[in-house]
C-alpha cells in the first residue's frame, strides 16, 4: 500500500507539473483553445492567469486540488468551465464498456488459439498468435472503417450511441489482445498436459472437457495478473482507437486535455486510470490466491515441469529471409528522394513496395526505418526484462508500481516525456521503457512467488541447500525462461507502442523513416495506396513471428536430467507431482 501510495502521488505531482514541464506558456494554450480567434493580446494572457490561478504557481494549485479532492470535488475545466467529474466518469463509462466488449472478443480469439493445444496435447511455436498481437491497432481500427464502414456500409464508424457502435471498436482492440493471451495460455500448458495426474485420468476414462478445464486452471494462475493488466490496457491505452472511430472514452479525453493543457481535466481523467489499474490488480490478485488455495500459504506448490516447444526451423527461417530480404534490399534504395510527379505508385519493379504521398519509395523508408524501430524495440525489451527479473524477487515493492505505471497510457507517458524532453526517438523509448515492464514484473513475481511455495523447495531447504544454490539453481531457471518468452512475445507490441508514439507525432519526427511514421503518414490515403500501409504492418507482423518462432527453435526441447534419490531409486530432476495428483486429483493441492 505504501509503494502503491507513493506511486500516485508521484504521477499525480508529474502531471500537475505539466503546463511548467512543457516549456508554453498555459495561458497561451488555454486561450486558444477557449477561443481560437481571440488575439493573444497581454491584457487577454493576465486575465487566463488570474482566473486560472497560475501566478500561485503549480504547489499551490495542486495543493488546491488535492484539497477539493478530498471533498470528491475534481476541479473546474480550464478550457470549458463545467465541472471535471461528469466528463470523467462519462469517459470512464464508455472505455469501461468498450474494454468489456474488446476483452470478449480477446477471449473468444485466445480460445480458438488455445484449443488445438488442449486437443492434440502438444504445443507449436505459437508464431501465429504472435502475429495477432502484432497487428496495429491503428491500422486495424483504420481499415475496419473502410471495409465495414464505408464499403460495405453495415456499422457505424464515428460516435458512440448505442451496441452496434462498439463493434468495430472492440474488434481492433480485441484481435491484437487475443494473440496475446492466446500464446501466454498456449505456451503454458503444453507442460501441464505432460504431467502423471493427465495420463492417469486418461487412464481412468476421464472425457477430454474435465481434463481441459483441469489444466486450464492449473495454468491460469500465474496468468491472471495478465488478464487484469490487459483490461486496463484496453481501457486506457485505447487512445488510437478511440481516436480513429471518434469514440469519446477516458483515454481520447486525457489526450485532449493534454494537448489542451487542461490541467485539472488531465489530472482527473489520469486519477480515474490510475484507480482502475490498482482496483483491477487487486482483484486479479484475489483471484489468482483462489486458484492456488491453501498450497500457496502451505508450501505445498507443484509446479509443472517446463517443456519448451520447438519450432520448425523451416518457420524462422522463411520468416526472417523474407524480412531481411526486404530490409536490405531497402537500405540500397534513397529513404528521402522526393519525387511528386510518382506520388502514390502501385507495386512495380522500379518501386517494388510502391510509393508514398510524396513519391518516396515505401521499400527503401521501410528498410532504413528498420534500424530505428527493431533496435529500439530490442533495447527498450531488454530493459524491461532486466529490471522484471530484478523485482520479481521484491512483489511487494514492485505490485503498487506495477499497477500504476501499468494504468498509464504509453500516451500520456509520451506527453510527459516529450513535455520535457520534446518529441524524438529517445523520449518515446523512455516514454515505453516506463510502462512495458509491469506485465513482465507481474509475471515474474507470480512465478517467483509459486516457486519458493513448491514442496520441491521446501526438500532442498530441509537437506541444507544454501540460498544462493536454491536461487540460481531452482528459482532463477524455472523463473527466467517462461518471463523471458514473455519479453520475446511484447517484444513486436513494444514496436507497436513506439509506432503509436510516432503515429501521434510524440515519437521520431519527420522525414526519419520510422515504422510508426510510415504508418501515420499513410493513414490518410490508405484507401487509394494501401500498399504504403501494409508495408510497414506486415513488416510488424513478420517480426513478431520471427521472434517468436526463433526463440522456440533455439530454445529446443530440454530433457529433464536425472538424479538418485536416496533409496537409490532414479527419479526426475523436476518435481513429480503430488499424491493428491498421483491419486486422480488434478486440482493444486
Amino acid at each position: 500500500m505504501l509503494s502503491r501510495l507513493v506511486c500516485l502521488a508521484a504521477v499525480l505531482a508529474a502531471v500537475g507539473l505539466l503546463p511548467w514541464l512543457s516549456g508554453r506558456d498555459p495561458a497561451l494554450t488555454v486561450l486558444r483553445a477557449r477561443s481560437a480567434e481571440q488575439e493573444p493580446t497581454r491584457e487577454a494572457l493576465d486575465a487566463v492567469r488570474r482566473d486560472l490561478g497560475l501566478d500561485a504557481g503549480p504547489l499551490s494549485l495542486l495543493g488546491d486540488w488535492l484539497a477539493g479532492l478530498t471533498r470528491g470535488d475534481l476541479g473546474t475545466s480550464w478550457v470549458s468551465g463545467t465541472d471535471v467529474l461528469p466528463s470523467v466518469l462519462s469517459g470512464l463509462q464508455v472505455s469501461l464498456s468498450l474494454m468489456a466488449a474488446a476483452l470478449a472478443v480477446a477471449v473468444l480469439l485466445a480460445c480458438t488459439l488455445v484449443a488445438p493445444v488442449l486437443v492434440r496435447g502438444r504445443g507449436s511455436a505459437g508464431a501465429f498468435g504472435a502475429m495477432l498481437a502484432a497487428v496495429p491497432e491503428f491500422l486495424l481500427a483504420t481499415v475496419a472503417l473502410l471495409v465495414c464502414g464505408v464499403w460495405i456500409g453495415v456499422l457505424p464508424t464515428s460516435g458512440w450511441q448505442g451496441p452496434e457502435y462498439m463493434i468495430l471498436p472492440a474488434v481492433a482492440l480485441g484481435v491484437p489482445a487475443g494473440g496475446l493471451l492466446g500464446r501466454l495460455v498456449a505456451d503454458a500448458l503444453p507442460a501441464v498436459l505432460d504431467e502423471r495426474w493427465v495420463e492417469l485420468w486418461r487412464e481412468a476414462g476421464v472425457s477430454r472437457g474435465p481434463i481441459a478445464a483441469a489444466a486450464l486452471r492449473r495454468v491460469l494462475p500465474p496468468l491472471v495478473p495478465q488478464f487484469g493488466m490487459v483490461a486496463v490496457g484496453l481501457t486506457g491505452g485505447a487512445v488510437a482507437v478511440e481516436t480513429v472511430f471518434a469514440v469519446p472514452g477516458i483515454g481520447r479525453t486525457a489526450l485532449g486535455a493534454a494537448k489542451s493543457q487542461d490541467l485539472p481535466l488531465l489530472q482527473g481523467s489520469v486519477l480515474a486510470l490510475l484507480v482502475l489499474g490498482l482496483v483491477t490488480g487487486a482483484l486479479a490478485t484475489l483471484v489468482r490466491r483462489r486458484l492456488l488455495g491453501p498450497a500457496l500459504r502451505d508450501a505445498g506448490l507443484t509446479l509443472p515441469a517446463p517443456r519448451p516447444v520447438r519450432a520448425h526451423p523451416a518457420v524462422p527461417a522463411a520468416l526472417g529471409a523474407v524480412l531481411l530480404a526486404a530490409i536490405g534490399w531497402g537500405l540500397l534504395r534513397d529513404p528521402y528522394a522526393v519525387d511528386t510527379t510518382a506520388r502514390l505508385l502501385p507495386p512495380s519493379w522500379t518501386h517494388p513496395l510502391g510509393t508514398d504521398g510524396l513519391g518516396r519509395d515505401v521499400l527503401a523508408r521501410l528498410g532504413h526505418g528498420a534500424t530505428t524501430t527493431v533496435g529500439t524495440a530490442v533495447a527498450v525489451c531488454l530493459a524491461s526484462l532486466l529490471l522484471a527479473l530484478a523485482l520479481g524477487f521484491l512483489p511487494r515493492v514492485a505490485a503498487g508500481a506495477s499497477d500504476i505505471a501499468n494504468a498509464l497510457p504509453p500516451v500520456i507517458v509520451g506527453i510527459l516525456v516529450a513535455a520535457a524532453a520534446g518529441p524524438g526517438t529517445g523520449g518515446a523509448a523512455l516514454a515505453v521503457a516506463l510502462v512495458s515492464w509491469p506485465p513482465l514484473s507481474a509475471h515474474a513475481a507470480a512465478l517467483v512467488q509459486e516457486v519458493r511455495a513448491s514442496a520441491f523447495l521446501t526438500a532442498q531447504r530441509a537437506i541444507g541447500a544454501t540460498p544462493w544454490w536454491i536461487l540460481t539453481r531452482h528459482v532463477l531457471p524455472s523463473v527466467a525462461g517462461p518471463v523471458t518468452r514473455h519479453a520475446v512475445l511484447r517484444l513486436p507490441g513494444i514496436a507497436l507502442a513506439l509506432a503509436s508514439l510516432g503515429f501521434l507525432g510524440l515519437g521520431a519526427q519527420p522525414p526519419a523513416p520510422e515504422w510508426g511514421l510510415l504508418l501515420e503518414e499513410s493513414r490518410a490515403y490508405v484507401e487509394r495506396a494501401p500498399w504504403a500501409a501494409l508495408a510497414p504492418a506486415v513488416a510488424l507482423a513478420l517480426l513478431a513471428g520471427l521472434a517468436v518462432a526463433g526463440a522456440a527453435y533455439t530454445q529446443g526441447r530440454t530433457v529433464p536430467r536425472t538424479r538418485r534419490t536416496t533409496a537409490g531409486r532414479t527419479s526426475r530432476f523436476t518435481p513429480r507431482p503430488s499424491r493428491k495428483e498421483d491419486s486422480l486429483d488434478g486440482s493444486t493441492t
